[in-house]
Formats: structure tokens, sequence, C-alpha cells
């Protein structure tokens, strides 16, 4: 099958398509005949040695968690999917799953039929950003009807379904972004938004129950003081510094770091929010596999609108 490996560290340069092996699935696991798979900020920033390449070891390996595709051989065990099942998932992470490929192999429970309503390319873009944002808000947060939640990077791959996510818990969503975003995040349900690129955003927003950092660097120290008294900060780029741990506690605010985790069960809630036409799913630009560097390039910019995204059937 085609692949994208790298056999070391570095740019996106070092990304190129080979002929590997096939998996086999073991049992409880499933293959999926991979059609698009999701490109997010942790495939390169493993690619170039951070990220998740303490967990992958050295190269070479295959970055990639996002895949959309269908069911292609059912391993012994397998109950809940058969030949033939289009599904979707972030099979593994953090450890690999080479999903930049034409197969994977994962156990099936890690997966979810995909929403009917979408495209494979379209599906793909959604795993791992979305289980960020609902595990993130749902199962770490709470958020509750009547809060008010800031969502930094709002017109991200997180961010854009993290805004709807809280709308559909009946939050009161807060996003930064750039102003060419605002009018398109006001139609995702954003109550009010922030240039951040104009105004410092704590001079702009107070009073916060649940802070959704997805920018990292000296954001999660601003964010504290928009925070109310039992408010809580979730870092999910950065971790939590002593600093910041110290930061929150005199403030009297929570915080915590966060690292998304498969969960087939909360994929189908999510495909099922997508099909009904509450959640939509906003993919920038798709890229043949073949063009796997350039789609690094792009996405490394940090200037896209919702996700980026391979094609790998061909």
């Amino acid at each position: 099958m085609r692949a994208v490996v790298q056999h070391t560290f570095g740019d996106a340069g070092v990304l190129s398509v080979e002929r590997v092996r096939r998996p086999e699935p073991l049992p409880t696991e499933v293959r999926v005949k991979v059609h698009a798979a999701g490109i997010n900020p942790v495939d390169w920033k493993t690619r170039a040695g951070t990220g998740m390449a303490g967990v992958l070891g050295e190269p070479p390996f295959t970055v990639g968690w996002d895949v959309s595709g269908v069911v292609d051989k059912v391993g012994f065990g397998v109950t809940t999917l058969r030949e033939g099942d289009e599904v979707y998932g972030m099979p593994w992470f953090p450890r690999a799953a080479g999903g930049y490929a034409e197969y994977v192999t994962a156990p099936a429970r890690q997966f979810a039929r995909k929403p009917s309503n979408i495209s494979h390319e379209q599906a793909a873009a959604v795993p791992l950003a979305a289980l960020t944002a609902w595990q993130a808000l749902v199962d770490t947060a709470h958020v509750q009807a009547g809060q008010r939640v800031l969502i930094h990077a709002a017109a991200g791959g997180v961010g854009h379904l993290a805004l709807q996510f809280a709308r559909h818990l009946g939050a009161q969503v807060v996003g930064t972004a750039r102003a060419g975003r605002h009018d398109w995040l006001t139609k995702l349900g954003a109550d009010e938004l922030i240039d951040y690129t104009a105004v410092r955003f704590e001079d702009a927003v107070s009073d916060v129950d649940v802070v959704l950092d997805l920018v990292g660097g000296d954001t999660g120290m601003r964010s504290v003081g928009v925070l109310r008294p039992g408010g809580l900060l979730v870092a999910v780029p950065a971790g939590v510094s002593p600093e910041l741990a110290a930061a929150a506690e005199a403030r009297g605010v929570g915080v915590t770091p966060f690292l998304v985790e498969p969960d087939g069960p909360a994929l189908a809630t999510i495909g099922a929010l997508i099909d009904s036409g509450e959640v939509v799913v906003e993919v920038e630009e798709v890229f043949p596999l073949e063009q796997v560097a350039a789609a690094h390039v792009r996405g490394e910019s940090n200037r896209t609108r919702g996700k980026l995204v391979l094609r790998v059937a061909s």
C-alpha cells in the first residue's frame, strides 16, 4: 500500500510517499481502507521531533490519526462493525496509528459510523478536533447551559467545532479570531467575538466560567484574569506550568492540562449532531496524498479556516 513515511525528523521535506506492507487486523480489530486523512498540528509537530515524537520514538514512522474510510476486513471478536461499513475515527492516539496511508488497523470500538450526510474528506477532518473539543468541554469542564465560555483560536480546526458544541450545550460563547473570520463564526453561533490582532482579549472580556485555550504561550496566563472565581482554564497545547498553576490558585480558579483520547461512543454522538445539521465541519482545502509536504507547510502557517485534509483513496 501507499503510505507517507519519514526517515528523520525535520521540515515538511522529510515526508515521502512510499510502498509499505499492508497491515492485518488482530482479534477485536478492523482494517479500514482510508479514503481521507485529516491533518492536525500534532502531525507537523511530531514530524519535526516534538508533539508525540516521544511516544512514537525515532523514525521511520507514519504520522496521522484522523481517518475516514470503509471497513475492509474484520478481525475475530468484532461485533460492532462489518465489512463495507463507512467509519471514521482517531485510532490509537497518542500511539502510532499511521493515518497517512491507504489502510489502517485498530480496535473496532475506536471507530464510529461516518456521518451519512458528509463526504469522507469532511469526516476525516472531524475526529481529533471534535474529540478534543467535546472531551474538553463536556467531560473536563462540564459546561452547563447559561455559562460563559471563551474559546481561543475559534476559527481553527478545534475552535470552530468547540464553538458549536458550547452553543449546543446552551452556553454563551465568546471567541478570539481575526476580524475576517467574524461573520463566519457568528453564523456558527458565536455570541461575541474579539479580534485579537486589534485588542488584548483580557481588556475585552471578563466573568468567564470556562476558557478553552487552544493557543498556548502566554495565552493561558493572560486568561486566568478573565475567569470568574471558581472558573476553569483548560490548557490544551501547552499544559500547566508551575507559574500558571500558582497564578490560578492565587486567583481562586482552576486550571487543568488536557490530552484527547480515542472515543468511539463520543464520535457517534458527534456524528448525530452533524447529521442533524446542528454542527457543520469546515474543510479549507483537500490535498492529494502526494502533496502532503505542501499540506504541512500550509498548516504550519496557522492561518487555516477549519481543517486541511489529505485525499488518500485513488
